[in-house]
């Protein structure tokens, strides 16, 4: 196992397109980090740096204490699992396993050993005289992995592994992996754009764009507190609302204003006068008989079983999404008004200009 560290890592294609400007970011030893952002946000090439498949522009980038930057890919003690199994199509599932092993002249009782013990773990050894097109696409994603245990590697990469598999298997497949992280207790460093894959399995989660880290942290830690607009718009499914609302003194309360929106919140939240953007979560709004903080026109209901979400026209410009339990989501149909009030202590609030969080919350100056 080993720590993986960034360094002031460039990478730059032409002098008019840089896709990773200056990552700093150490992996701690035996951790499970994903990382993720939209496409083009850097995240796939960040990984191929490490394997070696890409060469940086600057900075160095470190497994354990040794500075890997000129160091060949085979010799970096890394195994990568990619979108596409990439596996030999005329070779079975033990000869696609066995084949780094015999590259490196190891022992064929040491090799059996290894590939028996990983087929174990991945509950394919009932697989190992198959070809990979006699297999589901899930099988063939274990025995990929399966490639890359009986390596033994200090780092695993994972980029994008499952995005090929159905939604059912997918769901497999994040259980499995979770599994295996607690089993190996190696390093894995993981891409994906999916946000339930990236909280589900995370120690940490690297939010990118542009080239750029946008926040680290736990999966509850970029939830609970995202530290600007662009973390918490990305994460969360769905996504968080977003309302760019004028704040003015109303008396002894700060009045947070829009068109059909009205917030009253306390005057020692200290927000200055202005423009503020203020964001709820789908499940923090509150279905409101008297007194309305918002108010709009439902444009469609999507039932997800036990939950429904509630997309409402509140203007011309502003839409918000609303999760709620179905049975109360069945009493609303389309072009039907609503009238909403928000859990004010679940708000989040961000400067418009420069869009970092506000630290404070309502109540605390």
């Amino acid at each position: 196992m080993a720590s993986v560290t960034f360094e002031k890592v460039v990478k730059k294609y032409n002098e008019e397109t840089t896709i990773l400007k200056g990552i700093d970011l150490t992996v701690k030893d035996g951790e499970f980090l994903v990382l993720v952002g939209p496409s083009g946000c850097g995240k796939s090439t960040l990984l191929r740096t490490l394997a070696g498949l890409e060469t940086i522009t600057g900075g160095n980038i470190r497994i354990g204490d040794r500075i890997v930057n000129d160091i060949a890919p085979k010799d970096r003690d890394i195994a990568m699992v990619f979108q596409s199994y990439a596996l030999y199509p005329h070779m079975t599932v033990r000869e696609n396993m066995a084949f780094a092993l015999k590259m490196r002249k190891m022992p064929k009782a040491e090799i059996d050993k290894k590939v028996e013990e990983a087929a174990r773990m991945l509950d394919i050894t009932h697989l190992l005289d198959r070809l990979p097109k006699q297999m589901s696409g899930g099988q063939r994603q274990r025995v990929a992995m399966g490639r890359a245990i009986v390596r033994d590697p200090k780092v695993f990469l994972f980029d994008e592994p499952l995005s090929n598999l159905d939604a059912s298997l997918r769901t497999q497949m994040r259980v499995e992996l979770k599994k295996l992280h607690e089993r190996l207790k190696t390093t894995i460093i993981y891409v994906t754009h999916d946000q339930v894959e990236a909280m589900t399995l995370a120690d940490r989660i690297v939010v990118l764009n542009k080239g750029i880290i946008q926040q680290v942290g736990t999966p509850a830690e970029l939830f609970d507190t995202p530290q600007n607009l662009f973390v918490a718009g990305f994460i969360g499914s769905p996504s968080m609302n977003l309302l760019e609302l004028s704040a003015e003194r109303n008396g002894e309360d700060l009045c947070l204003s829009g068109k059909n929106i009205k917030i009253e919140v306390p005057a020692e939240t200290s927000f200055d006068p202005g423009k503020i953007v203020v964001g709820a979560r789908p499940q923090d709004f509150i279905f409101a008989e008297n007194d309305p903080e918002i108010t709009g026109t439902v444009e469609i209901v999507e039932a997800l079983g036990r939950l429904s979400l509630i997309h409402v026209s509140v203007s011309e410009d502003v839409r918000i999404t609303v999760e709620t339990e179905s049975e109360k989501a069945r009493n609303f149909d389309i072009g039907s008004r609503i009238s909403l009030s928000l859990k004010h202590e679940r708000l989040h609030f961000f400067d418009s200009a420069s869009q970092t969080r506000i630290s404070n919350k309502i109540g605390n100056s």
